[in-house]
């Protein structure tokens, strides 16, 4: 078996399918194929590609032919018939001043059943509607209440980013979205610049917010700096620099005696003061008199 990924016509969304190994479609070929709701209308966007067996029953919807002139055929009549049948809702949507609002009509691909998607703030009672719309149309009816998000992925449109809106294109689901994702991306606060077509917050701020999340959780502290090396030598410059200043100026003082004494020979010599030690229990002991 092999897979290929197609188109529907409604909603605009890419789904796979699968299909016998001897059917060859190439890309942008229209084609048939059985969904949950029937037989549809739908686009090859990839061609087939191999399918391992384990994956086969992952995919329950199946590849029926390619389209023949008779199903464009069908296709234009499907056309038409939706936009009759949007006429005739909205005129009885507005006679019965029903506070619901219609978004987008289906039809099924064998025209035996049509969907209407309709958006309402509160709970609405449309069985009169829905017996108005089988007495007119002559085909099974199906209102089904959608929220805003859906609307928009049915009507499509452009985001702010300047593409097809993800919801339309390949999003498959709706996760919830909360101000605290756009705080802990650093962005704009103001909903007006964060808020979709839909009304509600992007559906983008959860594609990266998992990443800001973890690197939150995950921070590395800063390492220990290492012990300063304990030197033999005295920390203290200061005392060094005084000290030997010191022993500077005992040189050149005993020098200038030196060279005032060699100027005046007659000059009695000066006698060297020499220091005493003082011991512990007070001065030096006096020398005794000669007798």
């Amino acid at each position: 078996m092999q897979t290929l990924k197609v188109r529907l016509r409604k909603p605009r969304r890419v789904f796979t399918f699968l299909c016998g190994d001897s059917l060859l479609i190439g890309r942008d070929e229209s084609c048939i194929v059985q969904s949950d709701h029937g037989p549809e209308w739908g686009t090859c966007v990839l061609p087939p590609e191999p399918c391992p067996p384990d994956m086969e029953n992952h995919y329950p919807m199946r590849l029926i032919r390619r389209a023949n002139p008779n199903d464009f055929k069908t296709v234009d009549t499907l056309t038409q018939q939706e936009r009759k049948a949007h006429q005739v809702c909205f005129e009885k949507i507005r006679k019965r001043n029903l506070p619901m609002k219609l978004v987008d009509v289906e039809y099924t691909f064998d025209l035996r059943k049509v969907i209407f998607y309709f958006t309402a703030e509160e709970r609405v009672d449309f069985r009169e509607l829905v017996r108005d719309l089988a007495h007119d149309l002559r085909t099974r009816i199906e209102l089904r209440h959608i929220q805003v998000r859906d609307e928009a992925k049915l009507v499509g449109g452009l985001g702010s980013c300047g593409r097809m809106l993800c919801c339309a294109t390949w999003l498959n689901e709706f996760k919830p979205i909360s101000m605290r994702m756009a705080k802990r991306q650093n962005l704009s606060l103001n909903p007006t610049k964060i808020s979709g077509q839909c009304g509600r917050l992007l559906c983008c701020l959860n594609y990266e917010y998992e990443h800001y999340e973890g690197n939150r959780g995950s921070k590395k502290t800063k390492p220990a700096p290492p012990p300063k090396p304990v030197s033999a030598e005295p920390e203290d410059e200061e005392a060094l620099v005084g000290a030997a200043a010191g022993e500077d100026a005992d040189d050149e003082a005993e020098g200038t005696e030196r060279s005032a004494d060699a100027q005046d020979p007659n000059r009695p010599p000066r006698k060297r003061r020499r220091r005493r030690k003082k011991k512990n229990g007070g001065g030096g002991a006096k020398p005794e008199a000669a007798s």
